[in-house]
């Protein structure tokens, strides 16, 4: 799920081995959120990327104490992460802060009570956070605590066009509050949005860079069975990126970001049995490979053209 450590850019895997002195694990959890964008407050359609499971498990009808114990037991029977101690704990699927603080104050208490915890990370949107939400996230007692907030483009036109329901300002908004409470948060930008360029995408990446955020997560569209872009792809009204475009992008967006921005992904990455297109999406280890590549064949690293440093910070 991190990405591994990078002589080029500044990975969460890194940062958390720096924190707490060994590898951390994160775990996606389902509290079986819902979404203003699906339960008919602002639309029932939800984003036309989105699936049912809203990037979800699938496992909201487990409690998240029983979600934690499988996600450990399946990382420790693995060989690569069976020594693993420690993890994160990421409220992924749907809107965690949709709804009274209440609610989120319930869900927080019963994230903190997981065993192993490092810390953890809350996934929403930027229209469903405000000042007394802010304050139950700032008061967290974790060493390591992420807000995840999807803007996904710098464009009004472009979040229209996959049904949104929100603004670019809404995220400049929630953003800036978040700074005010001092709650970090990972801001996540899509490339190969419909009706977006190359250039596009990379404007997104230059606005975020603006923001007073602390960790973007780069995302590469993919088509989900069952959804608005998938049937647009079937139609012949939309493509994806291919893998070597995506790369290169990616590469040009770290170059983008400060230095000091943590990067908690570099490309999407598909549950099982969702993806309907391209196969590409699902080649995880290949894609950070190109993006490896593009950059040394570059000699690009994060913060090259927004730092401006002589020398790379990361080597």
């Amino acid at each position: 799920m991190n990405e591994r450590p990078s002589a080029r850019h500044l990975s969460l895997d890194s940062r958390l081995r720096a924190l707490f002195g060994e590898k951390v694990q994160k775990i996606p959890l389902d509290a079986g959120s819902t979404c203003p964008n699906r339960d008919g407050v602002l639309s029932t359609g939800g984003c036309t990327f989105c699936n049912a499971e809203g990037s979800g498990t699938g496992q909201a009808a487990l409690s998240l104490r029983e979600q934690w114990d499988a996600w450990r037991e399946r990382f420790r029977r693995s060989p690569r992460t069976r020594h693993t101690r420690l993890f994160l704990g990421y409220l992924q699927a749907f809107t965690n802060t949709y709804g009274p603080a209440s609610r989120l104050r319930a869900l927080l208490d019963e994230l903190s009570a997981l065993p192993d915890l490092a810390g953890a990370c809350v996934g929403t949107r930027p229209d469903c956070l405000d000042e007394e939400k802010m304050a139950l996230m700032a008061r967290l007692p974790f060493q390591e605590f992420w807000l995840e907030i999807g803007a996904q483009s710098c464009s009004n036109a472009t979040l229209a066009r996959i049904n949104r329901h929100h603004s670019a300002e809404d995220t400049e908004r929630a953003v800036r509050l978040a700074a005010g409470f001092g709650v970090p948060v990972c801001l996540h930008l899509m490339a190969g949005l419909p009706g977006e360029s190359d250039e596009d995408f990379l404007q997104t990446v230059r606005w975020a860079a603006t923001l007073p955020i602390r960790g973007v997560k780069l995302h590469n569209l993919y088509f989900p069975k069952g959804t608005v872009v998938n049937a647009q792809r079937l139609e012949g009204r939309l493509a994806p990126l291919d893998q070597e475009q995506y790369a290169a992008l990616a590469a040009r967006a770290l170059t983008l970001l400060p230095s000091s921005v943590v990067i908690h992904r570099l490309c999407a990455d598909p549950a099982p049995g969702e993806l309907a297109s391209p196969s590409w999406a699902l080649d995880k280890g290949g894609t950070l490979h190109l993006i490896r590549a593009v950059l040394e064949y570059n000699n690009w690293w994060q913060g090259k053209a927004c730092n401006c440093p002589d020398q790379n910070p990361f080597a």
